[in-house]
């Protein structure tokens, strides 16, 4: 039930923010292309967190962890996989100029081979069928664990940089550790909200969120404020293009976003160390950050993709 509620708020925020972000782009927006690189970045997320939220339980409650985690990581990897297979076609299609349903496979192979874009849409995919491959397994050592959280980390950071600032090595380098801080973020924030049950484990496991949390948010604004005057110049020129639009609203997002995260570490977090915030009140608080977190996430997914 746990898993069902935050697929459903996560698939719903996503709805929301993706025609909000089809109006701030508009006439530049690719929609259909968004939605899609959305419903992979988040499935990518997601499955990242998966892999590595046991890594933040102690001791024999780590497997104990990693195996609740178990069947929420299939159906997340495999969820991936799809949509970067759809996202592969669906590129491929855009750059040749012809219509989804009559793409020929030789294009494809193609655009696949030949292309920066195409060949890290391939390794994505391919980490993507790594990660399934290997949860669908059954088997959790820790080189396997290793493995997986590996292999989700290259399929998002090869999406990344072939990008707007593919051509530019600090761009290049400003993407990759934005959208793994982030990701690392969102998805173990994710996962604990569907793997954590009891208030005595969100004491245990909510201390060494934040702190790698707090990591991942300096990061995630120091990469992201290089990464923005890399790929829009000044902010006079940002209001005249739909891309400048749609990373202003994913900067007021993120704001918001870290300004929540911060308050529930301040507040949230100490109540929770001495078991005084309940299971429910974890829950609520977690997804109050995850609705912010997916509408960022459909935000840059359509920052990705406008023209």
């Amino acid at each position: 039930m746990r898993t069902a509620t935050v697929l459903t708020g996560g698939l719903a925020t996503l709805a929301v923010t993706s025609v909000a972000a089809y109006a701030i782009a508009y006439p530049q927006a690719a929609p259909a292309a968004a939605v899609v690189r959305a419903l992979a970045d988040c499935a990518a997320v997601g499955t990242l967190g998966l892999a590595i939220v046991p890594a933040l339980e102690t001791g024999r409650r780590r497997a104990e962890l990693a195996a609740r985690a178990a069947g929420p990581l299939i159906a997340v990897s495999a969820a991936w996989l799809v949509a970067e297979v759809l996202r592969q076609l669906l590129t491929a299609a855009e750059t040749a100029a012809v219509p989804p349903l009559g793409l020929p496979v030789r294009t494809v192979g193609d655009f696949t081979l030949q292309t920066v874009a195409g060949r890290a849409g391939l390794l994505s995919v391919g980490a993507a069928a790594v990660v399934c491959a290997v949860a669908a397994s059954g088997r959790r050592s820790p080189p396997l664990a290793v493995t997986a959280a590996g292999a989700a980390a290259v399929g998002i950071a090869a999406r990344a940089v072939s990008g707007h600032l593919s051509e530019s090595p600090w761009g290049a380098v400003a993407v990759a550790l934005h959208v793994l801080a982030a990701a690392a973020w969102c998805g173990s924030l994710a996962a604990l909200a569907v793997t954590v049950t009891h208030r005595g484990q969100w004491a245990r496991v909510l201390p060494r969120f934040a702190q790698m949390a707090l990591v991942c948010v300096t990061v995630l604004l120091a990469s992201g404020a290089l990464g923005a005057v890399l790929a829009a110049g000044t902010p006079a020129r940002w209001y005249a293009s739909g891309y400048g639009r749609v990373l202003i609203a994913k900067v007021v997002l993120a704001i918001a976003l870290v300004v929540l995260a911060w308050r529930n570490r301040t507040g949230w977090l100490p109540a929770a160390r001495r078991h005084q915030a309940s299971a429910g009140l974890s829950q609520s608080r977690s997804g109050a950050e995850l609705v912010l977190m997916v509408a960022a996430l459909t935000l840059a997914a359509a920052l990705a993709v406008t023209g």
